[in-house]
């Protein structure tokens, strides 16, 4: 992984423009983004209320990740800790946490809090097993 990431920057965040990268956040000031991450083209980050991802956080491409949600009025921080990786085409609701170096699943609705050192998918996301 120290090779893929040998020229890593923190990439520059403009609110509501997308970086070099191709993901965009909205509310910036409430986001806070780790060292040597990885967010897939496409992303939205949603962090009125908090979003926070820990070092060396792999997040596929076409995600989405809540801090608000005007349809059920929920709101909260987001925490993806350290080393956790999300699947391309997932959403991340409001107040979750997703553990340290937890694996989720392409397509999956992640609606509930994960615990460290598991993988998860579906849809609603299912704890599937533990990691080794």
């Amino acid at each position: 992984m120290e090779d893929r990431f040998a020229d890593w920057s923190f990439p520059e965040i403009i609110e509501g423009r997308p970086t070099i990268y191709n993901w965009v956040v909205q509310s910036v000031e409430g986001f806070k983004l780790g060292y040597k991450t990885d967010i897939g083209a496409f992303s939205y980050i949603n962090a009125t209320h908090g979003v926070e991802i820990g070092d060396y956080v792999q997040i596929g491409s076409h995600c989405a990740i809540y801090s608000t949600s005007t349809i059920d009025d929920r709101q909260g921080r987001v925490v993806l800790k350290r080393n956790c990786r999300i699947g391309s085409h997932s959403t991340i609701m409001p107040g979750i946490t997703i553990g340290e170096n937890t694996i989720v699943g392409a397509h999956s609705f992640i609606n509930r809090d994960l615990p460290d050192n598991i993988v998860a998918f579906g849809s609603p996301v299912k704890i599937i097993r533990n990691l080794e």
